[in-house]
């Protein structure tokens, strides 16, 4: 073909596409309508599917998981039905929305009742039950893409700017929707009200393609496709591995910075939809930079490719940068100001799909069926990527490692498509010299990174952290014995009150009490201080420990203080989620169920402060047992906690909770400290004068006071102050969101 004919076939085609674009606005609205509601649902679902099958890494693995794959075969479905001719399109995808709407409208109450039946069993049961509760949305949700890619590529004859326009308006609007719900719809709404909100947007989005799909039909006009622009640059096959590769990367990395942010904000609820907000607006913009590039650049196959693999290059190198970038700025910007540099890498790889698209798939034989497999190839390795980076890598390898796996990935994809191209060896040099430079200064530049991230201004490199990685998260050790979980405060490797540096005497109190606690249940680990003060006491005949993440056995076993714990044998650790745990044993009853619960406003806290949660430990607790767990001093976590319970009584942050009156009995808890040992020494030793004055402080958590301010508060005293205090439930989640 002459240089004249490419470029009269060039300008041919710019010029239909500035003809049609006012016609197409009104797809392009509805798309973006499109994604609001769905991701409100992901992020109510999720929340909600992890509420019922815990937060452990399992449960929520395979919920993301399976949410990824119903997408992928929903691509698959909405692929076949858009190749069928005489289906449009338009009307297809207004029923779909319509019927995800209906979905909505009852998919809180089908997850409960289902979940009410099968939770507590295994992971793999997880995945299974959580896969037929998605399944049906899900497919909806994924078939809508390929079905507005076909129609307008029948208008416009150009399969990178429709699908590069698609997906920026759809994830524009989910990246809207995310940063809604962290700001206002999750703290004002709760999970009942959000989901209303995305039916409602899902019913009108339906109803008004249904309308425009009568019109469009009328007025059906397709593009004129030459010969030329109906070959696909890069064979089918391998298209599809490539957009299966870019997904598994992208993803892999979203983990990554999910660990990160959250690691670094205390694990604020907020952090996972702000960093997808962040994330699916640089998704957006990427796709919308490269639509001018994809009106021509088909008359360029070169360019296509060199395009391809140069974002695909230069999104992994920023995405690897992210880590490194967010532990210095922490100290010296805005929080939130942070997230742009998810931004900047999303908006570089957020343009490969569309390019991967445009290279592979012909305008003139089915595109929307063509991008469904891409498609699912893309949703299929991000998946993966969740899967294998979330669940097995970091379990592993440290962040640096996996971070480091995924730009190798990166560079992979750069090379084959320069492979496949005509070889640019200075090309290919200078992209090796960018991959052995990051490989020789990943080191320095991830070096301290979680200690950075937790200490923030006041890091000082001469303080050395141990640091412990796994799926589960991240701890870290200060040189003091302090530890932090997920990069908030969890306890301090401490078992004595004399020198009481994380308030133990709220342990001992369980000897206050109860007079007998001999079946104790205790949620949460962390440094084993409490479970060993509390398994040292002769009366527990059977202790009962359930610990989210099992890093910190390692770290009790390096400790002198806390060792024998592990080898205690009225001990028993289960690594699990507390909430579905109970739910798993529900014959376990015990005299007495403690909880020094993390703070009330952190991502998933209030799965363990709810109504229904305290419903769910009243069910395990024997007559006369008591229920005492820290409320981090929530008004609401004590409200809902005497809302429940008939008798109560705060002991400092902490409030004990039962169905049978409690009495904190000052003699027979002296009477016991006096004679409490750990692993045989003494507790108190009253012939030194430092210890017996320890003792008359310490026993003054038994007298009675009234008032927030008392170290002791009655129950008449909290009943009458907090009355007016909203109760914490599982769809309001508390103060999780505020």
């Amino acid at each position: 073909m002459s240089a004249a004919s490419s470029q009269s076939t060039a300008g041919d085609i710019r010029s239909s596409f500035s003809g049609r674009t006012n016609n197409l606005s009104i797809y392009y609205l509805l798309f973006f309508l499109s994604g609001f509601p769905a991701l409100l649902y992901q992020i109510v679902w999720e929340r909600a599917l992890f509420t019922l099958y815990g937060v452990n890494i399992e449960s929520v693995t395979m919920i993301v998981t399976v949410f990824m794959l119903g997408l992928g075969l929903g691509s698959l479905a909405g692929g076949k039905i858009s190749s069928i001719p005489k289906v449009n399109p338009i009307l297809g995808f207004g029923l779909i929305e319509f019927s995800v709407g209906v979905f909505g409208s009852a998919s809180l109450w089908i997850f409960h009742r289902v979940g009410a039946l099968t939770a507590g069993h295994s992971a793999w049961t997880t995945g299974a039950v959580a896969f037929a509760l998605l399944l049906v949305p899900t497919l909806l949700m994924g078939s809508t893409l390929p079905l507005l890619v076909e129609h307008i590529v029948r208008q416009t004859g150009n399969v990178g700017r429709s699908v590069g326009s698609l997906y920026c308006v759809n994830t524009f609007g989910s990246a809207v929707a995310c940063y809604a719900a962290a700001v206002v719809l999750m703290r004002t709404l709760g999970e009942t009200g959000t989901v209303r909100l995305a039916c409602v947007f899902n019913l009108v989005t339906g109803l008004a393609a249904i309308v425009a799909s009568f019109r469009s039909h009328s007025k059906h006009q397709e593009a004129e496709v030459s010969d030329e622009c109906a070959v696909g640059l890069l064979p089918f096959s391998i298209g599809v591995l490539l957009a299966g590769v870019t997904g598994f990367v992208a993803l892999g990395y979203e983990i990554i910075w999910y660990r990160l942010y959250s690691f670094a904000s205390g694990g604020r609820a907020e952090s996972f939809a702000l960093l997808l907000a962040f994330y699916l607006f640089g998704i957006a913009c990427g796709s919308h930079a490269v639509q001018d590039t994809c009106k021509t650049s088909r008359m360029d196959p070169e360019r296509t490719l060199r395009l391809t693999g140069t974002v695909v290059l230069f999104g992994s190198l920023a995405a690897f940068l992210v880590g490194p970038a967010l532990s210095h700025a922490v100290a010296y910007v805005p929080f939130r100001l942070t997230y742009s540099f998810v931004l900047v890498a999303a908006t570089v790889l957020g343009s490969a799909f569309p390019l991967i698209a445009h290279a592979t798939i012909r305008p003139a034989a089915g595109a929307g069926k063509g991008l469904s497999y891409l498609y699912l190839g893309n949703i299929i390795g991000a998946a993966l990527g969740s899967f294998l980076v979330g669940f097995v890598i970091l379990n592993y390898w440290s962040t640096r490692a996996a971070s480091t796996l995924l730009f190798g990935l990166g560079f992979a994809i750069y090379v084959a498509l320069a492979v496949l191209g005509p070889i640019r060896w200075k090309n290919l040099a200078a992209g090796a010299a960018i991959c052995l430079f990051l490989s020789i200064a990943a080191r320095p530049l991830y070096s301290d990174l979680y200690a950075r991230l937790l200490i923030q201004h006041k890091y000082n490199p001469a303080e050395a952290q141990e640091v412990v990685e796994n799926r589960s998260g991240v701890i870290n050790v200060l040189p003091d014995g302090t530890v932090f979980g997920g990069g908030i405060y969890d306890g301090h490797f401490n078992t004595g009150l004399i020198n009481d540096t994380n308030g133990l005497v709220r342990a001992f109190a369980v000897c206050g009490l109860h007079p007998d606690p001999a079946e104790v249940l205790v949620i949460g680990l962390s440094s084993g201080s409490w479970a060993q003060v509390i398994a040292n006491d002769p009366r527990v005949k059977s202790m009962t420990i359930v610990e989210i993440n099992p890093g910190y056995l390692p770290l009790i076993e390096e400790r002198a203080e806390v060792r024998s714990l592990l080898r205690n044998p009225k001990v028993h650790i289960f690594i699990d989620d507390g909430r579905r745990w109970l739910v798993a044993h529900p014959g376990a009853k015990f005299d007495f169920f403690v909880m020094n619960t993390t703070y009330n406003w952190r991502a998933n806290a209030s799965n363990l402060l709810s109504r229904d949660f305290l419903e769910l430990v009243r069910s395990h607790l024997k007559k006369g047992g008591v229920a005492y767990y820290n409320t981090t001093l929530s008004e609401e976590a004590m409200a809902t906690g005497i809302a429940v319970f008939p008798y109560s009584l705060r002991i400092w942050n902490f409030l004990a909770v039962s169905d049978s009156p409690i009495l904190f009995d000052k003699e027979r808890w002296r009477d016991r400290l006096v004679s409490y040992a750990i692993d045989g020494k003494p507790v108190f030793d009253l012939s030194k004068p430092l210890d017996s004055k320890r003792l008359a402080e310490v026993l003054r958590f038994a007298e009675p006071s009234v008032g927030p301010y008392g170290l002791q508060e009655p129950r008449d005293s909290l009943v009458k102050r907090l009355k007016n205090v909203r109760i914490i439930t599982d769809d309001n989640m508390g103060t999780e969101w505020r």
